[in-house]
């Protein structure tokens, strides 16, 4: 995958960028210091894409991201979110809520571009070919260098294509969330368009550190999500241990085997999974290097089908949200 045709191609460890939510406090707290110090591990390591997606107010991970690349801004690819669903967030009734919200990401960030602005058109009431025009003077003016589009349904990216070329859409997929499979993957590679893989641990689910809601800290943004009451996780039960069997089969963690499947679905998808600590950031990374032959492939690919299936139309509005992980 390449955002844009100047970028570099995402290999080897590049094929993983870091999500932002953990860095924000979305799943138990994080010291900034230490926030700062992952994102630079993270470039350390390799990786290029850092997405600041966040749903806390303030802009606090747009900020701790600044502070990590300030001496080394060449080696990352900053991804920035419109922020129509952040907490605290007012929804402007035309399109120069994106101006508006570029330049105060650009402050927050203390950069001079953004090299990936990500916009959801339902958070605007306005027509979707305006918005885009909106962000085609943004990218002439030099304050961002591609443009993505996240919470969109099939046509709404081809009608943002046909108005000007988008590099990357954004949208939660994962071993537990394939609704993007229905069209929007097909629709967008066969327009050269990539894929930044929200979610791609489903918010820590597919690691299998996840059983029972009652584990989550009281201010866990995951509360929120319907996905992670009692009733929804014992539906998924049965599948997360045969997530766990097929790991053990290859001694690996359930959370590497199910970033590895995401990598194998096609070089055109980067995965932005999210961590508060260096351990996790390492394991998530490793995955890069795993090769799963078409049997592994194909076991996990049946494991979640049911479930996925008898929730996809509930939740339909939920994971059309920013991207979070």
């Amino acid at each position: 995958m390449r955002l844009g045709g100047s970028s570099p191609p995402f290999t080897g460890a590049r094929r993983l960028g870091l999500g932002g939510m953990a860095l924000g406090g979305a799943y138990g707290p994080i010291d900034q210091t230490e926030a700062v110090h992952l994102v630079r591990q993270a470039l350390d390591a390799g990786v290029v894409l850092v997405d600041t997606a966040d749903a806390s107010p303030g802009g606090r991970v747009r900020r701790i991201v600044g502070q990590a690349v300030a001496s080394r801004r060449d080696e990352a690819l900053i991804a920035v979110h419109s922020r129509p669903f952040d907490a605290g967030a007012v929804t402007r009734v035309d399109s120069r809520g994106l101006v508006d919200d570029c330049e105060e990401a650009l402050r927050q960030l203390g950069v001079e571009h953004i090299d990936l602005y990500v916009v959801y058109p339902d958070g605007l009431r306005v027509p979707i070919e305006e918005q885009m025009g909106e962000l085609s003077g943004l990218l002439e003016a030099g304050k961002i260098r591609r443009i993505g589009v996240g919470g969109v349904s099939g046509d709404q990216l081809v009608r943002a294509h046909a108005i000007h070329p988008v590099d990357v859409v954004a949208a939660e997929y994962s071993l537990w969330e394939r609704q993007a499979e229905r069209d929007l993957l097909p629709l967008a590679r066969r327009r050269g368009i990539g894929l930044m893989a929200c979610q791609p641990l489903g918010r820590g689910l597919l690691t299998g550190r996840i059983t029972d809601p009652t584990q989550l800290s009281a201010e866990d943004s995951r509360h929120a999500d319907p996905r992670f009451s009692e009733k929804r996780l014992s539906a998924v039960r049965s599948s997360l241990r045969a997530l766990e069997e097929v790991a053990a089969d290859i001694s690996i963690g359930a959370g590497r085997l199910a970033l590895a499947w995401l990598l194998s679905c096609g070089e055109d998808i980067v995965p932005v999974p999210s961590t508060r600590d260096r351990v996790h950031l390492e394991m998530n990374l490793s995955a890069h290097g795993l090769r799963l032959d078409r049997e592994t492939q194909h076991r996990l690919s049946t494991i979640f089908s049911a479930s996925f299936k008898a929730r996809e139309e509930e939740h339909m509005e939920f994971t059309s949200r920013p991207g979070l992980d």
